[in-house]
């Protein structure tokens, strides 16, 4: 049956089937364009039959597949991804369907991948980007991400994810940024993250020296290298260069412009405004902080990791607490 997968162009077919007709043998003519001459007799009986139209792609999909996942399950897994706002290994979780089948039924649906999503509203606002070069340093503390996310601040009584756009009585513009600093083990996983007034070279050297000593504290007493992106705050910093040296670590850095060499912190920073940030519509500025740390200890400690086979990072660390 013709797919887009073909040998044949719907072009090269119309010259096999004009070849044919003008009196050559088809086994000849197959051998020329190199296709069977089984491939050959079809193109010239779907020609004498429905005539050009007979030559264009047809779907390679069986008429009936008796062994198909019923429609009510697959609705169902349709409606924990719209409730969990999670990948297929975490909605297995919830409804005890295997995790290929849920992804089969959510590329089936036309369900957009999470990182499509708006984390709100569950709905498709961006393209992404894919790459199929992944690494993994082989033991914890060989490679540390480090990277800051800004998240605008809520106002007393609830910003415009809970009243919606437009001007209320008694808000202020200009609350400013918290600024979400955020390092993650390449092996392991395991990630810790601070709400910060800014992204000055100072407060990153702060961060990474109150980072190391936590990782110390989880089972990871050596960060041999530190990998940012070329931030002045990381590139020009002193104090964060002071701060590389007092761990023993080494700096590296990606190439411009190239966030996803980045990647396990990048990613980590969508999980922390989709699981965290914007998860639920937060009251004021305060409650959101007071949400992170909590959060934080359920993501090391209890999420289940797809990248880890299901298990928390922590598992992966020398000697977890």
């Amino acid at each position: 049956m013709g797919h887009a997968n073909a040998r044949l162009t719907v072009h090269a077919r119309l010259v096999l089937v004009h070849r044919v007709a003008a009196g050559r043998p088809v086994a000849h003519v197959a051998k020329e364009l190199g296709v069977s001459r089984q491939c050959a007799h079809r193109w010239v009986r779907r020609f004498q039959q429905e005539g050009v139209a007979g030559l264009a792609d047809r779907s390679s999909r069986p008429h009936h597949t008796p062994t198909r996942t019923p429609v009510e399950v697959e609705d169902q897994i349709v409606a924990a991804r719209a409730q969990l706002r999670s990948g297929p290994a975490r909605i297995s979780a919830a409804t005890g369907i295997p995790t290929r089948t849920v992804s089969r039924v959510l590329a089936r649906r036309g369900v957009p991948r999470l990182a499509e999503c708006d984390p709100l509203t569950g709905h498709r606002i961006r393209a992404t980007r894919h790459t199929t070069c992944r690494y993994e340093h082989p033991a914890p503390g060989d490679l540390v991400h480090l990277d800051v996310k800004k998240i605008g601040k809520i106002p007393p009584g609830g910003g415009w994810r809970a009243h919606g756009r437009g001007p209320k009585p008694g808000s202020k513009r200009g609350l400013g940024y918290d600024y979400v600093h955020a390092a993650v083990d390449d092996h392991s996983r395991l990630a810790y993250a601070e709400i910060l007034p800014d992204e000055k070279g100072t407060t990153c050297a702060g961060f990474l020296l109150r980072a190391a000593a936590w990782f110390a504290d989880h089972g990871i007493p050596h960060i041999t290298r530190v990998l940012t992106d070329n931030a002045k705050n990381y590139l020009i910093s002193r104090e964060f260069a002071a701060a590389i040296t007092a761990i023993g670590a080494r700096h590296k850095t990606i190439k411009p412009h190239c966030p996803w060499q980045n990647g396990k912190v990048e990613r980590f920073n969508r999980t922390l405004q989709t699981e965290w940030a914007y998860r639920q519509v937060f009251p004021d500025n305060p409650a959101r902080t007071a949400a992170l740390a909590p959060w934080l200890d359920h993501y090391n400690t209890e999420r289940a990791h797809t990248a880890l086979d299901g298990h928390p990072p922590i598992s992966r660390t020398q000697s977890p607490t």
